[in-house]
């Protein structure tokens, strides 16, 4: 039942930034974690960057040092700062939030992604 909007992406070139924006307008279960996947052509759908309702984050390799996640508990938003993009950086992005109402028992709710294109 969480509804999630996003914002913020586009075609930037190599070298440059970009700040994705994702907002619930729906409560949040208190277990939780927020966070982004992309998914490029012709490839599965990988985590990016997740930060829980505690503060601790994860990166996926590949974005670490260039990409920072970020969250604001009273507007229910999660943030992606994106810098030094490269090609490979270009995916549909999806933001995420996980919900643990049930030990073990995660459930997702989706955004409807957002593309981010870089340009050689």
């Amino acid at each position: 039942q969480v509804q999630l909007v996003e914002s913020g992406g586009g075609l930037v070139q190599a070298g440059g930034s970009l700040r994705l924006s994702c907002a619930a307008s729906g409560k949040i279960f208190s277990a939780n974690a927020m966070g982004w996947y992309r998914q490029a052509p012709g490839k599965q759908r990988d985590l990016v960057a997740a930060i829980t309702n505690g503060g601790s984050t994860n990166y996926a390799d590949s974005v670490k040092g260039r990409f920072t996640i970020s969250r604001d508990n009273a507007k229910n938003t999660v943030y992606l700062q994106m810098n030094s993009l490269k090609p490979e950086d270009t995916a549909v992005y999806y933001c995420n939030v996980k919900e643990w109402r049930i030990l073990g028992v995660p459930v997702d709710s989706w955004g409807q992604g957002t593309q981010v294109t870089v340009s050689s």
